[in-house]
């Protein structure tokens, strides 16, 4: 199995699980107030909450806030997204 090499920085600051403020944001794959998912250059990162909100979106700076009750974050490799040949919003909302 191959490791995957990330370029670029990525940074997450968390406030009371209620404000998120994210560096090395490529783009915002889909949101609604339970779930957004983003591209950044670390891979995919899923964040799940309730009441979720993007405050802020700047993708020429790569940054981006989220607010709301903020559960959990995963990451997972962009490998994942790409592989299958379903579209990436046809994989999303099965």
């Amino acid at each position: 199995m191959e490791e995957q090499k990330y370029t670029g920085s990525h940074k997450m600051q968390m406030v009371n699980r209620k404000d998120c403020f994210l560096t090395g944001v490529k783009d915002v794959i889909s949101f609604d107030t339970e779930t957004v998912l983003l591209e950044t250059e670390m891979g995919m990162l899923t964040i799940t909450g309730k009441d979720l909100h993007i405050k802020r979106l700047t993708l020429e700076k790569k940054e981006t806030d989220v607010e709301g009750m903020i559960d959990s974050f995963t990451y997972s490799d962009f490998d994942k997204y790409r592989k299958s040949k379903e579209p990436l919003l046809g994989r999303l909302f099965k």
